[in-house]
């Protein structure tokens, strides 16, 4: 998923490929960058379960933070709804 900014639009085509995929439950893998400050990177943390697998990254000037975020999901809903999490977080980029 590209950068987005919740626009329907973007969930409507993402949910439908997801739903073409099924075989759930699944890992599902998210990639996320926001920017490098405390609040940012706590905010990002809390959107996923703590059963969830993420590394973080910090770019070189610690001006970015990049997630990459493994986590078991029951259902396509579930995934658009962490992705709509996310979203609320000023600066967040899916990727």
């Amino acid at each position: 998923m590209e950068n987005t900014n919740d626009k329907k639009g973007d969930w409507d085509s993402l949910r439908v490929k997801l739903d073409a995929e099924g075989n759930y439950p699944k890992v599902y893998f998210f990639k996320f960058i926001v920017p490098g400050d405390n609040r940012s990177i706590a905010r990002l943390e809390s959107v996923f379960g703590s059963e969830a697998q993420v590394n973080l990254r910090m770019s070189k000037n610690g001006k970015y933070a990049s997630f990459s975020v493994k986590e078991m999901m029951l259902d396509t809903d579930s995934i658009i709804l962490k992705y709509e999490e996310a979203m609320k977080i000023e600066g967040c980029m899916a990727m």
